[in-house]
């Protein structure tokens, strides 16, 4: 009799231990599932708290961006302009020059030495004027880049506010990365974001 107490008391602390396991195992799958872990429909919940631009995509699609080289590549061409316009008259004016020594046409060889070193004034001036203005435009590239730089960075902070992301990379092309999946690509929507919120200058 003793021993068929024992037996059932057995199969009750057995049963007891299986339901108990069954029961946990049970919450531990709904836990997974809504996390989306497991769950197909949540996938996004179990990311990484992490997310990747393209930066060449990203500029290539700033508005600003494109303002900004647009304003730069008009004002580059204008200074190639006037400078190569310079550089023609001055070229003209040496020709001039080189074809009155030719023909012995100066009065006299200080009115020569005066005209050359007119014209050696003008070459310097020239030589100078060209370099103020690279170094002009390499002043302003860099402004527009920083720039440009503030309105991503400060974007990105509006971007990710409530954090979404405790992370965000950058790349230009195939670089950085040798593999990440595209479910970390946020490119789009920064660039949709950024040019929400631009407002282009009044000219």
């Amino acid at each position: 009799m003793k021993n068929a107490n024992y037996i059932i008391n057995g199969i009750l602390v057995v049963a007891v231990i299986v339901l108990f396991i069954l029961h946990f195992s049970e919450g531990k799958s709904n836990q997974l599932n809504n996390n989306g872990s497991l769950g197909g429909d949540s996938i996004h919940q179990s990311l990484l708290p992490i997310a990747y631009i393209r930066t060449d995509s990203l500029l290539n699609n700033y508005k600003l961006f494109k303002d900004l080289n647009e304003a730069s590549m008009k004002e580059l061409e204008n200074h190639r302009l006037d400078i190569n316009q310079r550089k023609q008259r001055f070229e003209k004016d040496v020709q001039d020059f080189q074809q009155k020594v030719q023909l012995n046409a100066f009065i006299t060889q200080e009115r020569m030495n005066q005209e050359g070193s007119r014209l050696e004034k003008t070459r310097n001036d020239l030589e100078r004027y060209a370099a103020q203005i690279e170094q002009s435009l390499s002043e302003k590239q860099m402004l527009m880049q920083q720039q440009l730089q503030d309105s991503v960075l400060s974007g990105l902070k509006l971007f990710n506010t409530p954090q979404k992301y405790q992370i965000i990379f950058s790349n230009i092309g195939t670089d950085n990365f040798y593999y990440v999946d595209n479910v970390y690509d946020i490119t789009k929507e920064v660039v949709d974001f950024l040019n929400a919120r631009y407002t282009p200058a009044k000219e």
